[in-house]
């Protein structure tokens, strides 16, 4: 490892913490430490950052903004990367919107809104970056991000950087290509509708309002836990079963919203991991129903 930290360093990456503990970079604040932490400034960083990790062979993981992320106590080996400021930019032209793989999906929502262009309504609520709602297909209140990408930039483990079309990225719920196929979301192109700047005001407090109140956005949480099972609610499911408020450790299900785990203060990955697993296993023996984690766990078990 500290061959590529070297190699980095030649390269003119010197944004580099070894040890980082993750809990600070995540939404849970939970997590241990990355062996290697990387901020690439630009695009061009991040490549030659790519390039060396792989040249070298080490295993990578590239952060967001920690949203929908469970770190494990134990770390993630290898290197961590997190996009720099040079990604963290939206550029709008008409209809068409140009944002960086770092940037606020919240912040872009809201812009978008203030400015008259429908679309992004929905993304006013998902507390992640540009580059995750592409990877998974982020969605709420009935739409999702598939409906408004024209195309993204992405960059490979190979070292190549490709434009796909939205129809390359094999788009379904809360999935795409890319969860197969390992590659950094750059930038995205949104193609959004000219809309009422009142009405679209409107709906986007509408939706602050409800998610307020609905969810617990005063503790760590990383959003949704489950994916929605075909025609179904995992939140009401999990209700149902009289769940809410069950705790393991430092991690319990909240009494707001059934699909939220909290960190209520000392929560460690393997309490989150447990109560997930209590979950899944009360819910088949009640409903013969199997919930699919929708949050993403990486490190070392």
């Amino acid at each position: 490892m500290l061959q590529v930290i070297t190699d980095l360093r030649a390269a003119g990456v010197n944004d580099i913490q070894c040890d980082e503990p993750m809990a600070p970079h995540t939404y849970w604040k939970i997590g241990g430490p990355a062996d290697v932490f990387v901020q690439p400034k630009n695009k061009e960083q991040l490549m030659e950052t790519i390039r060396i990790i792989q040249q070298h062979r080490v295993p990578w993981f590239v952060l967001g903004r920690g949203s929908n992320l469970l770190v494990t106590d134990k770390g993630i080996r290898g290197v961590v990367i997190k996009l720099g400021e040079a990604l963290d930019y939206a550029r709008f032209e008409g209809t068409t919107v140009y944002a960086g793989g770092a940037y606020s999906l919240i912040k872009l929502s809201a812009i978008a809104s203030k400015n008259g262009l429908a679309g992004l309504e929905f993304a006013g609520g998902i507390p992640g970056s540009i580059g995750g709602a592409v990877y998974m297909n982020a969605g709420a209140h009935g739409s999702e991000m598939s409906r408004i990408l024209k195309q993204a930039e992405v960059l490979f483990d190979n070292g190549e950087l490709v434009t796909m079309r939205n129809e390359e990225l094999c788009y379904s719920y809360r999935t795409s290509i890319l969860q197969t196929k390992r590659g950094i979301v750059t930038e995205a192109v949104l193609e959004l509708k000219q809309g009422d700047r009142k009405e679209l005001a409107d709906a986007f407090a509408a939706h602050k309002e409800r998610r307020l109140r609905t969810q617990p956005l005063q503790l760590a949480c990383a959003g949704s836990v489950f994916r929605n099972p075909a025609n179904q609610y995992a939140a009401k499911l999990i209700e149902e079963a009289g769940l809410k408020g069950m705790r393991v450790g430092g991690a319990e299900i909240s009494t707001l919203h059934a699909n939220f785990i909290v960190n209520t203060g000392q929560a460690t990955a393997q309490d989150v991991l447990t109560l997930i697993d209590k979950i899944r296993a009360i819910i088949v023996e009640k409903y013969n129903v199997e919930l699919v984690p929708e949050v993403m766990v990486v490190g070392e078990r």
